[in-house]
């Protein structure tokens, strides 16, 4: 009981400092999962990180449930979900509660217009994370920067992105351009 006790809390952790959605998490989710608890290497979490992105649900959900699957079975999976969820059912729970009534008091839009500026900077913090352990060599570079590129200028899933570059790393690993 005491590994599902520990991933609920480790999560819980995760889950009440994450601001900004899945994109903003990956600093804290990387200080808490890799290096105060070792479940996991920067490349695995990147990893989970980058399935949980492809597949439904939300991205934090998704990689706790790796995460506490990993580490403790299906069990361990439920406990780090129910724990990344917890303190967002919790706050969201409070703030519905009394938002309505203070939503338009200017002091709370101008609050809330500095809370995102922070988001947008927790954000760029992960993609800058994100950029060091993805982009290692010019194959991932030039894949990198080509669908960038497609996906500001063409209105194309996120899957079919996904799997193009599943398949591009397939191939320039077969090549020999990396992998090596």
């Amino acid at each position: 009981m005491k590994p599902l006790l520990e991933l609920f809390l480790a999560f819980a952790r995760v889950g009440v400092m994450t601001f900004g959605g899945g994109y903003a998490m990956l600093p804290i989710l990387e200080r808490e999962i890799v290096e105060n608890k070792g479940w996991a290497t920067r490349e695995e979490l990147m990893d989970y990180y980058a399935v949980g992105q492809c597949t439904p649900g939300v991205i934090a959900v998704n990689t706790a449930t790796f995460v506490g699957y990993r580490t403790a079975g299906i069990l361990g999976g439920v406990f780090a979900t129910l724990g990344v969820v917890f303190p967002s059912v919790v706050i969201i729970t409070l703030i519905a509660g009394v938002l309505t009534n203070f939503a338009d008091i200017p002091a709370v839009k101008s609050a809330f217009a500095g809370i995102r500026v922070c988001v947008c900077v927790l954000i760029f913090n992960a993609v800058v994370k994100l950029w060091k352990g993805a982009v290692p060599d010019k194959a991932a570079l030039i894949l990198c920067l080509l669908v960038f590129v497609l996906s500001v200028f063409l209105d194309i899933s996120p899957i079919v992105f996904v799997l193009f570059c599943a398949g591009a790393g397939i191939l320039f690993t077969r090549m020999g351009v990396r992998g090596k």
